[in-house]
């Protein structure tokens, strides 16, 4: 199950761990961004870049924005338009 951080008008989840044990939250991250409203701020933490991801929020709509914090932590920014 995904953990979900919720700040005012923004969603932040943290991955990380997850994809080091071996899991792929990608559908629980993208279902999370559906159900948040619009005008959300989306911000995901992730070992990697995960360009499979970063391709799927793009075909929403969003546009992202990679931030690389550390060598294995890396953080994607967007906004919920739609």
């Amino acid at each position: 199950m995904l953990e979900i951080k919720q700040e005012e008008n923004r969603i932040i989840m943290d991955v990380r761990e997850s994809i080091r044990k071996g899991e792929h939250p990608r559908t629980e991250i993208i279902n999370a961004i559906k159900q948040a409203p619009k005008g959300t701020i989306v911000e995901i933490h992730l070992p990697h870049r995960a360009q499979p991801l970063v391709s799927s929020i793009e075909s929403m709509g969003m546009s992202c924005i990679i931030n690389e914090l550390d060598p294995h932590h890396f953080r994607l920014i967007s906004v919920k338009m739609d």
